[in-house]
């Protein structure tokens, strides 16, 4: 099982995500505006996964890994933009909340079952 190419291509996104969601975003440009619908920082940030995304599925999918990688690209920014909103309207912070970590959390999982979601419509259609 670990060597299949469902579980592969998973596990390179799952870390795909860790270098994009935290080393790459090392810009407060990206992270503080992630909530201001349609900025810059948080659009770059959704690329960066979308290019992630395609790098990570070309070797299986080929030249249609692009649609996977747009729909992870449009599906990260809204997640993210949702947490941004949510945090900024109940002034969660990671020092003043416990509610902060866990919607840090829900967002981390809705990224993640995004991935399941994406490598079995991905893998069924291939």
């Amino acid at each position: 099982m670990l060597e299949t190419p469902m579980f592969v291509a998973l596990l390179c996104l799952f870390i795909k995500h860790f270098i994009c969601d935290f080393p790459l975003q090392a810009s407060p440009w990206m992270y503080k505006n992630k909530g201001t619908y349609g900025h810059a920082g948080g659009i770059a940030h959704a690329a960066i996964h979308g290019a992630g995304t395609f790098i990570s599925l070309i070797y299986w999918l080929g030249s249609s890994a692009w649609i996977f990688a747009l729909a992870d690209m449009v599906i990260h920014y809204h997640i993210d933009w949702a947490k941004m909103n949510i945090s900024m309207k109940f002034d969660l912070k990671a020092n003043n909340s416990e509610w902060f970590w866990i919607l840090l959390g829900f967002d981390q999982l809705l990224h993640h079952l995004t991935y399941f979601a994406i490598i079995a419509i991905a893998f069924n259609f291939a």
